[in-house]
């Protein structure tokens, strides 16, 4: 199955960082500062250069780091990011290609839906597990509240948009797993390497409750 380890993955922590590293420098400490937080299931994205060599660094040095790669566009992103150690993959959206190579990857794929057909076709290839994006403009928690009983086969990992004050709308929903955010490792806070406001910022999003548990 393509999604196997991926839920022991989605269910370490409430959030999962979605980070966009400019400066391979940065992604130790960044990633250091998260784990102490609560946060260890750590998405870096694709959307810079330094991206794949952020998570070879915190894969190699980070103990306690669940490193995984996001922004997957093309088959070839799930090779390399399998090379640099990610231990799971994140794509915006779900085509057939894309599906095809996640299959083969190794890496558990959490390919993106917006849309019931997306949801559906997801499930018809066994899915247990999908990225709803983007979250807020899409429907937010009432279009997951309203496709919950239709599709129970599906969880979600809904992410854009999301902050800590609108993260337990979502969470309380019991087909959402974890949700997804930036707002504590915004690029501000990384360039500055305030490391210890982002700890801070972890820990606050760490203690958020799923209605689920």
């Amino acid at each position: 199955m393509p999604q196997t380890g991926l839920e022991q993955v989605l269910r370490a922590a409430p959030v999962v960082p979605v980070v966009i590293i400019d400066d391979a420098a940065h992604a130790v400490p960044l990633a250091r500062a998260l784990v102490a937080g609560g946060l260890p299931v750590i998405e870096i994205t694709l959307r810079t250069a330094a991206g794949l060599e952020a998570i070879r660094a915190i894969a190699g040095e980070v103990e306690g780091a669940i490193p995984g790669v996001g922004t997957v566009l093309e088959p070839a992103h799930y090779a390399a990011a399998a090379r640099a150690g990610a231990r799971f993959a994140v794509s915006p959206g779900a085509t057939p290609k894309l599906l095809d190579a996640a299959e083969d990857s190794g890496i558990p794929p959490l390919p993106g839906v917006a849309t019931a057909s997306e949801a559906m076709a997801l499930i018809e290839r066994g899915y247990r597990f999908a990225k709803f994006f983007p979250a807020e403009p899409a429907g937010g928690a009432a279009f997951l509240a309203a496709i919950a009983s239709p599709l129970p086969q599906l969880m979600f990992c809904p992410t854009g948009g999301i902050t800590l004050a609108s993260a337990p709308r979502y969470l309380q929903l019991p087909n959402v797993i974890c949700v997804g955010g930036s707002w504590m490792v915004t690029r501000t806070a990384i360039a500055a390497g305030d490391w210890e406001g982002i700890t801070r910022a972890a820990a606050a999003a760490a203690m958020l409750s799923r209605g689920e548990a």
